[in-house]
């Protein structure tokens, strides 16, 4: 009942948003070539729903925020595992992640461009490098808080270096591991969109970069309701995914 009362709230308050919205619109405080009502919006968003050429430039975004997923989770944990068991290595190279996730990437994307081009490979790459740097420091937080009686346990009972990593590290880092990830992913897609605006011939940033040039306000703002619709969807994924695993916490 509680879940059920929060979610009538939030669509309580998405709601009385749009009302707000359309009678602002409505009683002429601002034009509507600059802010379309959500009735127009939302008319838009069901004729881009039902174009093919806009669903597939939606779907070229979501396979290579998929596909910069899949890489970046294996490198991203291993490089975490790595850093977060070596005290040496760990030293070493912790200051550069630590700096790099606090540097704006998007400096860097006419460097990508320019190695890459502006194809499909060079929106993954780029999304790995936004998405690899929270997931590297989720990972070494999640071996270093790994209480150390796990691991003297594990080598009491003979046990060899990968059961050591499959059965204590890995149900013990999960948890962290997946926060970081959610987080993650929203670089990956802010990564992904912001190269197709960028440059690109292909993919949800490009057309929404092509509506606000065009000033087509109305199919911008359908657009990035899209963009917030595949956003949400993954990132709530993944929350479903960290409780369902939640059982896992040592």
């Amino acid at each position: 009942m509680s879940r059920l009362n929060r979610l009538l709230t939030q669509l309580g308050i998405l709601g009385g948003f749009l009302v707000v919205w359309q009678l602002v619109v409505v009683a002429g405080a601002v034009d509507p070539r600059t802010l379309p009502p959500p009735t127009q919006v939302f008319t838009a968003l069901v004729a881009m729903l039902g174009n093919p050429s806009v669903l597939y430039n939606v779907w070229v975004t979501t396979a290579q925020v998929l596909v910069a997923f899949i890489i970046v989770v294996p490198v991203g944990v291993v490089i975490g595992l790595v850093l977060g068991e070596s005290d040496y290595w760990g030293k070493a190279f912790k200051p550069f992640f630590y700096f790099m996730s606090s540097v704006p990437k998007s400096v860097f994307l006419p460097l990508f461009i320019l190695a890459l081009g502006i194809g499909f490979t060079q929106k993954v790459a780029f999304g790995v490098f936004q998405a690899v740097f929270v997931l590297v420091i989720s990972s070494i937080a999640a071996v270093q808080g790994i209480p150390g009686d796990y691991k003297r346990m594990a080598r009491s009972f003979g046990a060899t270096r990968w059961q050591t990593y499959f059965q204590i590290y890995l149900p013990s880092m999960l948890p962290v591991i997946l926060e970081g990830l959610r987080l993650g992913m929203i670089f990956n897609i802010t990564g992904v969109l912001f190269a197709e605006m960028y440059a690109s011939r292909s993919g949800l940033g490009h057309l929404v970069s092509m509506w606000g040039m065009r000033y087509e306000i109305t199919s911008l703002l359908a657009g990035i309701i899209i963009a917030a619709v595949l956003a949400i969807v993954i990132n709530e994924s993944l929350r479903w995914y960290e409780n369902r695993l939640g059982k896992w916490r040592l």
